[in-house]
């Protein structure tokens, strides 16, 4: 975790524990502050060590924000925090982790019931004490009572969007040390599952005992776990990181072994076995005139290691891309020449779920399309939030207020670098109803429709009834999913699928790494289906342009290519498709 996630999470927190005192206004500044400082491209000590006035130029950090990340990163603490914990006792983190279980909920258990952790959590909905709690009742607590299991297990794992800038932060520092020729993550973070459990960081070196010592004495970390002379683990933050060091010769067949999965591997190896070949993490050895080849990791002659691709030709096979290593038919399709040509970053041009300060969003419409333009983009959507279930605060925009919108991006769209499609995220009742009438719908370029409550139980029928409407072009973050949190909506993909490629509605890949909703399994199941997906990044700020990658290796997760995917097209392949 780097020093500006770590200042993100504090103030987060504090946005938590002011919302569960119902403090007013206040909690919505720290969560922009959190999201802003999480974002900025530069270390938050360097700007604190220039002061408050530095600190400020961070979009939506104000002078009291500011001194309090100057304090922190002094003194290693915030006191205004310090006392809010000792005011709230309670794991906010670890009891807002439980679906339907929000800040203001954390206050007010802990009032009437002092609810400071999960086991007390469950405690009280096993005794059925939540119930008896004004603004509670039976189905409520056993909503509460289901969810706790899942929050357990979702605090053991970490958000690839976590994951991802901390395990890149490891190989770029160890690539620059000299005693390294090669440094690669591994494990799920290398085939860009949604969550992993640690870091796996794999180096190529002749010596170990140097690169131990140099990644131990890493800046980002905060305790050092073990070290030995090929291996070493850290703590940053809640994560741990894993080392493990290799031969140069050896880091190919190393990199392919600790990258997985454990099913991938079982084939392969079963396919090295078929033509007298042994594969390991040490390489690939010819075993056909070896007595006993189960006697020795490095028996028989080596046929290859050094590189991941040796591996793999040595089975005569491709390389596999790692995003396809789960033991789904990867390697029959890599024998028979069929594996994918997977959807690359670049083939993305544009973004068609994004949201402004008209609903819940921190910039302007201007301000968003001018930085899609300066992100690359080649068109942009805005499609902020309508009123209804799920729109917690009154963030939505009603019709009148959205038809005065489409006024506006028109006249912005005017003045703009790229495309500009006015759009709305409309939301998707329990009967597969929109919550913006038609009449509104008709003047718009595209909607988005997506489940925003009732998030649980099968949603299939609800999203086919959204999805067969004339006038919805995608369905949003289909799951309702938020990973770590909830698990969103049970859906019959293949059935979504055919009703979505039949009524020529795409369906989304929600870029957001607290989404990545469909997630890759069901990617796969809409293509096979003939359904076009779409990558977007639900954006509420310009660095959330950045989340698209997430999106993308998602997608590439559920075997998708370049034309499977709605905007890789340009502004006029989307044109014909809204038409």
């Amino acid at each position: 975790m780097t020093r500006n996630d770590a200042v993100a999470d504090l103030l987060a927190e504090m946005a938590d524990r002011l919302d569960a005192m119902d403090v007013e206004y206040k909690p919505r500044a720290y969560r922009r502050a959190a999201e802003n400082v999480r974002g900025y491209p530069e270390p938050i000590d360097r700007l604190a060590s220039e002061g408050t006035e530095a600190v400020g130029e961070i979009d939506g950090v104000g002078d009291a924000i500011a001194s309090k990340i100057v304090e922190y990163v002094e003194t290693g603490s915030i006191d205004e925090l310090e006392e809010l914990r000792e005011d709230l006792p309670v794991e906010i983190d670890a009891l807002t982790s439980v679906e339907g279980v929000g800040p203001k909920t954390v206050g007010t258990l802990y009032e009437a019931l002092e609810i400071r952790t999960l086991d007390d959590l469950e405690d009280a909905a096993e005794a059925g004490e939540i119930q008896a709690v004004k603004g509670f009742g039976a189905k409520t607590e056993q909503n509460i009572l289901a969810g706790i299991e899942f929050a357990r297990q979702a605090h053991e794992r970490q958000l690839l969007g976590e994951a991802v800038p901390l395990g890149e932060s490891a190989r770029s520092y160890l690539a620059n040390h000299p005693s390294v020729e090669a440094v690669e993550v591994a494990g799920s973070l290398r085939r860009w599952k949604p969550t992993i459990g640690d870091v796996d960081v794999l180096v190529g070196s002749d010596d170990g005992e140097r690169v131990v010592e140099t990644f131990t004495d890493w800046d980002e970390a905060e305790t050092v776990i073990e070290a030995g002379e090929t291996k070493a683990s850290l703590r940053v933050g809640s994560v741990r990181v894993d080392l493990r060091v290799v031969a140069p010769e050896e880091f190919g067949a190393a990199l392919q072994y600790f990258t997985g999965s454990r099913d991938h591997n079982v084939a392969l190896r079963n396919r090295a076995i078929e033509r007298e070949l042994k594969m390991n993490e040490y390489g690939i050895f010819d075993v056909s005139e070896v007595e006993e080849p189960a006697g020795g990791q490095r028996v028989g002659k080596r046929v290859s290691g050094e590189t991941e691709a040796s591996m793999y030709a040595a089975l005569e096979l491709p390389l596999v891309p790692p995003e396809l290593r789960e033991g789904r038919g990867e390697i029959e399709a890599a024998a028979a020449g069929e594996l994918p040509d997977l959807l690359a970053e670049r083939d993305v041009r544009g973004d068609l779920h994004t949201h402004t300060d008209w609903s819940d969003g921190d910039n302007s419409i201007a301000e968003m399309i001018g930085a899609a333009a300066a992100f690359g983009h080649d068109y942009l959507a805005i499609t902020d939030h309508a009123t209804g279930p799920g729109m917690v605060g009154g963030v939505g925009v009603d019709d009148e207020t959205l038809r005065e919108q489409i006024g506006e991006i028109r006249a912005a769209s005017d003045d703009a670098d790229i495309e500009v499609f006015a759009g709305v995220e409309a939301n998707i009742g329990e009967d597969g109803s929109i919550s913006v009438a038609d009449d509104v719908l008709a003047e718009l370029d595209l909607v988005v429709a997506s489940p925003h409550a009732a998030l649980s139980g099968d949603g299939t029928d609800r999203l086919i009834a959204a999805a067969e409407h004339p006038l919805v072009d995608i369905i949003g973050h289909p799951t309702g999913r938020y990973l770590n949190r909830r698990p969103g909506l049970t859906i019959e993909y293949d059935r979504l699928a055919e009703a979505a490629a039949d009524a020529g509605t795409a369906l989304e890949v929600n870029a957001n790494p607290r989404r990545l909703d469909l997630g890759g399994q069901a990617v796969r199941a809409a293509i096979e289906a003939g359904a076009t997906i779409v990558i977007d990044t639900d954006a509420h700020r310009p660095d959330s342009y950045e989340y698209i990658r997430y999106g993308v290796h998602t997608a590439r997760r559920g075997w998708a290519e370049a034309d499977d995917v709605l905007n890789t097209r340009d502004s006029g392949g989307i044109r014909g498709f809204l038409d």
